[in-house]
């Protein structure tokens, strides 16, 4: 079984207890104008260009055989990705790793040797592995087989998901996990479709359905002025999940301007937007708002 991953984070701190080893699968069916991992919304692998270590020596010109790259009158580098066919030739030839290909298949055996690698970490922190991504449930088939292996060897195991697959998917997978991550980020549906690509309907469904399945569920709030941080969105949630009893925690998440330069080493700038990070003192407003209604309630993770 192989399935398609973008990074191997090791050491991560921010997606479930402890030290842990992130999986990020490739691909996901959301578009969310604000993501800050946009390598991983495609499902093939992508190149991406790093400007400021380009020598403009041409090294990588030079070896595309397929005319996908060429220099500009500064000597930058620009690609012409229809042409390109992923090759790797031209990453080869770069002696700055100023030009990568996001996006590798891998076994399940693979990333089993690496999380036995970081066992004694997990060991000693209380941590384990996420999946994360992109989104795990694109690759269900292979998500399912991996989990089954890192629970066979005793891993902690916690899936950070969107919530968008069909309820069968998600709960086969949700069954497996010690800890679901739900990001959850609009309530009204045309507005969801409006800055992720999709109605959020079948995601509602599914985080309801984790009430019953007895997961423990940290719920993960991405904080985008302009988007979600108004009081209709903020009640509408604290009301539904509020009926969840399974709901641990809810971790607000402020926007950053990370995937921004990723947005543009993969030529990609048209199909995201750029948004100004919250102020501190809306961030600890909207956690406010939530401890006030007995939810408890982290910043980050």
């Amino acid at each position: 079984m192989r399935g398609t991953i973008f990074d191997l984070k090791r050491y991560a701190v921010h997606d479930g207890p402890g030290i842990r080893l992130n999986v990020f699968f490739k691909g996901c069916p959301l578009h969310c104008l604000w993501c800050h991992n946009p390598e991983g919304v495609a499902f093939k692998p992508e190149l991406m260009l790093m400007s400021n270590r380009c020598a403009r020596c041409g090294d990588c010109v030079r070896a595309c055989s397929f005319g996908a790259l060429s220099q500009n009158g500064d000597g930058l580098v620009r690609a012409d990705r229809s042409r390109c066919t992923m090759c790797g030739d031209c990453v080869e030839a770069c002696q700055r790793e100023a030009i990568d290909i996001v996006g590798r298949e891998v076994s399940v055996e693979e990333v089993l040797a690496e999380a036995e690698k970081e066992r004694v970490f997990f060991e000693q922190s209380g941590g384990g592995v996420t999946l994360t991504g992109g989104e795990p449930l694109a690759q269900p088939d292979f998500a399912g087989a991996l989990m089954d292996g890192l629970k066979q060897r005793g891993f902690h195991l916690a899936l950070d998901t969107s919530g968008y697959a069909r309820p069968e998917i998600f709960l086969s997978l949700a069954a497996r996990a010690d800890l679901i991550l739900f990001d959850l980020k609009l309530m009204d549906e045309d507005r969801h479709k409006k800055y992720t690509g999709v109605s959020n309907d079948l995601i509602l469904e599914n985080l309801k359905s984790l009430g019953s399945a007895g997961k423990p569920v940290w719920v993960r709030f991405p904080l985008i002025p302009g988007v979600n941080d108004d009081e209709a969105n903020l009640r509408a949630m604290a009301d539904f999940l509020g009926g969840i009893k399974s709901v641990q925690q809810v971790n607000v998440l402020p926007y950053h301007r990370g995937g921004v330069e990723k947005f543009r080493r993969l030529g990609r700038e048209d199909e995201f937007a750029v948004y100004e990070p919250p102020s501190e003192e809306k961030v600890q407003a909207v956690i406010d708002f939530f401890r006030n209604r007995r939810f408890q309630v982290k910043r980050g993770g």
